[in-house]
């Protein structure tokens, strides 16, 4: 053997590639799956503000039911439907509690699963 020859340094074309591959596979997760949380944010800022509500005691649960509505209209909320909100409103009570799920394709038959649970408790029982 020629002394010319030394071992080779540095990363192969395989490598290379599946670096390249893993890089693209966690950009593609991070791009879908941002907007489901950028998405819940909204949620908890829209609960948050009826929470902080002058009075949220002695609404009705349509009073409370409707606040949040519109400020889920505001606010651009999606995914979250009338059946994921439940609201228990007594004379000096409420509570509110937000469950829902969203599944986000990313490519073939690989889907993510995002499981949401937001809600408060204003008064006394």
């Amino acid at each position: 053997m020629p002394s010319s020859l030394k071992k080779q340094r540095g990363l192969t074309f395989l490598s290379i590639a599946f670096i390249l591959g893993l890089i693209a596979f966690f950009t593609l997760l991070i791009l879908k799956i941002a907007p489901i949380y950028i998405n819940h944010s909204r949620v908890v800022n829209a609960l948050k503000a009826v929470e902080n509500t002058t009075d949220i005691v002695t609404k009705t649960k349509a009073e409370i039911k409707t606040s949040l509505e519109k400020r889920f209209d505001l606010n651009y909320v999606e995914h979250v439907t009338n059946d994921d909100i439940k609201i228990v409103a007594q004379p000096g009570y409420v509570r509110v509690d937000i469950d829902y799920e969203r599944i986000e394709p990313i490519f073939g038959n690989l889907s993510v699963l995002v499981q949401f649970h937001e809600g408060f408790e204003a008064g006394n029982k």
